[in-house]
């Protein structure tokens, strides 16, 4: 284990506290997000590209991933791509779900249309 200088924890523990400062701002950001008056899809979009973010910037400085090799980099990216084909793969029976459920009409409105 190497010895730190005073001046390399100071410049350590100050980058510690830019990165949280970032996570406080983009947690503020998630919460306005959630009341914008935009499509549901728009604000879910954003808010798993906030997370993102937010999981990346926690990756790369307080797990140290920023200064380990590229195959460790790989291996916590391949996962993530993965999920991101699935999430595409599987968006188009979203539409046909979404349009199942608004033609279909309820129970109980079937109930007093025979009565």
């Amino acid at each position: 284990m190497t010895a730190h200088t005073a001046e390399q924890l100071a410049h350590e523990q100050r980058r510690y506290l830019q990165v949280f400062a970032w996570l406080t701002v983009l947690t503020a950001v998630e919460l306005a997000v959630i009341y914008m008056p935009i499509p549901h899809l728009a604000i879910g979009g954003m808010l798993v590209l906030l997370a993102a973010t937010k999981a990346s910037l926690v990756a790369l400085f307080y797990m140290h991933l920023a200064v380990e090799r590229r195959t460790l980099t790989y291996i916590a990216l391949t996962p993530a791509i993965l999920c991101v084909l699935l999430i595409f793969a599987l968006l188009p029976d979203l539409g046909g779900i979404t349009r199942a459920l608004t033609q279909a009409t309820p129970p109980a409105a079937e109930a007093e249309a025979h009565h």
